[in-house]
């Protein structure tokens, strides 16, 4: 089930690349190259369009990513898969550290 969300984000996410990336940020856009305001549409329409349908891939990326988000796969395996784990641990106890050991001297002849 994951797999196939993930795919749907992918091809959401491309769609939405496509989307942004037609729009001009200055109004111009796809709607600049379609000629004069004669064609059935017109402008308006089509910077209408890319914006709805900008809005739209964005609600559906949002939705899909929840949405995966509930049918990821469990950590462990279990069914309450917790982060932190209750159980307690006993912290080492520190070791004596043992007398340094001088050196022996040896006797001068």
């Amino acid at each position: 089930m994951f797999t196939i969300f993930l795919a749907l984000i992918t091809i959401v996410c491309f769609l939405l690349i496509i989307a942004v990336m037609v729009q001009n940020p200055k109004g111009g856009g796809l709607s600049s190259s379609l000629g004069g305001s004669t064609q059935i549409g017109g402008v308006q329409k089509t910077t209408d369009f890319l914006d709805k349908s900008t809005w739209t891939l964005a609600t559906a990326l949002i939705i899909l990513i929840l949405l995966s988000s509930l049918s990821f796969p469990s950590l462990s395996g279990q069914s309450d898969s917790k982060v932190i784990d209750k159980t307690e641990t006993v912290a080492p106890t520190k070791k004596a550290t043992p007398a340094p050991v001088k050196p022996v001297e040896t006797p001068k002849k």
